[in-house]
């Protein structure tokens, strides 16, 4: 598997959010199935190629096994919202290319600014 971004090129450190890199598939499931619980936990469009040249966009929001252990994926498209499954096996790419609409609301990130904004309060007060 490979991973670049969409915008510069390279790796995306890991504390970044996952918007605009792309994961390129060489054949490993695995591989797939790892991309595709990233994409799972994104809240951002995804846009999946698949083996035979077409692409899928759209909001992945389920992925399950069938009755055979087959993992299919299920993305929600534009505009009306139609329901797409795709098998695991046939993804050749996975690439997070809407905004990822948590980016950067981490509880951590938000005791750090309500932090911030109760310093800011008291330096106001004593001002």
């Amino acid at each position: 598997m490979t991973d670049a971004t969409l915008n510069q090129g390279g790796q995306a450190k890991p504390d970044e959010s996952l918007e605009g890199r792309v994961f390129r598939f060489d054949g490993r499931l695995s591989d797939v199935e790892h991309a595709i619980e990233l994409a799972f936990d994104y809240r951002g469009d995804v846009m999946l190629t698949l083996a035979d040249g077409r692409t899928i966009e759209g909001y992945l929001f389920d992925r399950r096994r069938d009755g055979a252990g087959t993992l299919l994926v299920r993305v929600m498209t534009p505009p009306h919202g139609t329901r797409v499954v795709v098998t695991a096996r046939d993804i050749r790419q996975i690439a997070f290319t809407g905004r990822d609409t948590a980016a950067g609301r981490s509880w951590e990130t938000w005791v750090r600014q309500y932090a911030q904004r109760l310093e800011q309060k008291r330096a106001e007060a004593e001002a």
